[in-house]
């Protein structure tokens, strides 16, 4: 099958997407970032999680960057999850100094997750990749996932590639049209 790979500038450097003829996206989205200075998060060493407060109890949360910060929790529905109250709490906490994105991950099996990410400074979205990759990373340091991951979004699925510490993350997922509009200056 044909592809086509084109290169995209970020604050952090290139990202290479390849587009496959049947209209999915391949993305290599890097090694993930888990040193807490580097998140950034306030933490004395690495862990896979951190106890944190959040409406008057202690969560664990896993820190990981991804070019931006992100705290994963494990949730038992993401249905029921406190996406609206805790989102906004653990988005703003002291813990991350520059905010972060907080991912509500729902471990379905080994190969499968739901999530629902309240992105800093947004509020709840419909799919976020870097959110995706960071819940995936999350998970695997908990010993939860596998390498490969199926990670269902209100926005639609994608599929999470991580062999391990040190590895990028390759996120595969469908390219669609999602908005047309036109502006008049």
């Amino acid at each position: 099958t044909a592809k086509t790979t084109v290169a995209v500038e970020t604050q952090q450097g290139p990202i290479y997407l390849t587009m496959t003829a049947d209209k999915q996206v391949i993305v290599d989205m890097g090694v993930p970032v888990l040193e807490p200075q580097k998140i950034p998060f306030s933490a004395d060493q690495q862990a896979a999680t951190y106890p944190i407060d959040v409406d008057g109890q202690s969560v664990q949360i896993s820190a990981v960057s991804m070019g931006n910060p992100h705290g994963v929790l494990v949730v038992d529905a993401v249905s029921t999850a406190p996406v609206e109250t805790w989102g906004p709490a653990l988005e703003c906490d002291p813990k991350f100094p520059a905010k972060a994105n907080i991912g509500f991950m729902e471990v379905i099996s080994g190969a499968e997750i739901r999530l629902r990410v309240f992105e800093r400074g947004v509020g709840e979205t419909k799919a976020c990749g870097t959110g995706a990759c960071a819940a995936v990373v999350a998970g695997r340091l908990r010993g939860l996932l596998d390498q490969k991951v199926t990670v269902h979004l209100t926005g639609g699925t994608l599929l999470i590639e991580w062999p391990g510490e040190g590895e990028p993350l390759i996120m595969t997922g469908p390219a669609t049209t999602v908005y047309e509009g036109q502006i008049f200056l």
